[in-house]
């Protein structure tokens, strides 16, 4: 049992070290796409809500598989062009939180949704990700590149996500659904620290 809790946890300890390595990504080039790509893996809540969209659409299967990470990273792209257009969305910051907490919660519920309902949930809290990301744009950015990049940021951490499902499920399938679970469970209490501001 210890062991596959460990597992859970590196999991998770896995899916954040992009934003170790990329979090300052100040040196060199710094147009809009890097700067773009470097935001939604400069934030632990941003890359733990980018997995759990993975880990949630693996769990569901079939054809929520494409459906459900395409739906988050295009409805926030329109988030994203709301916040470069400088329009106001209130509680940004309390949405993006509560996607970790419901995220990792649907995940760690095994929460067999329909496609269509998970698609709905996703994209609710994709406006939020995407005004984050948009909103803070620096000045000397192209709009264009930077929108693409935190687009391309964004579906590799939901690949990461469905990689992490795929590979954890190889375990065995009672195990591995326990390691999947636990890692979604430390991905919600993490959204409920991230929420109250304890990280």
């Amino acid at each position: 049992m210890k062991s596959i809790f460990k597992g859970g946890l590196l999991a998770l300890a896995t899916a954040a070290l992009p934003a170790v390595a990329y979090a300052h990504t100040g040196v060199g080039e710094t147009g809009g796409l890097v700067h773009g790509f470097s935001h939604p893996i400069s934030g632990l809540d941003h890359i733990l809500a980018m997995v759990m969209v993975g880990v949630f659409a693996f769990q569901l299967g079939g054809r929520a598989v494409w459906a459900v990470p395409a739906t988050f990273v295009l409805v926030m792209a329109f988030g994203g062009a709301l916040g470069i257009a400088g329009v106001n969305l209130p509680f940004v910051e309390t949405g993006i939180a509560l996607s970790v907490v419901v995220l990792g919660a649907a995940v760690a519920l095994n929460v067999r949704a329909s496609t269509a309902v998970a698609m709905g949930i996703v994209g609710l809290f994709a406006i939020f990700h995407g005004h984050a990301h948009g909103a803070e744009m620096p000045e000397n950015a192209g709009g264009a590149a930077y929108a693409a990049g935190f687009m391309i940021a964004t579906a590799l951490l939901h690949a990461a996500g469905l990689a992490t499902g795929f590979l954890i499920a190889r375990v065995g399938e009672r195990q591995g659904a326990f390691v999947v679970r636990t890692a979604g469970g430390l991905s919600a209490v993490a959204g409920v620290g991230i929420l109250t501001g304890l990280i």
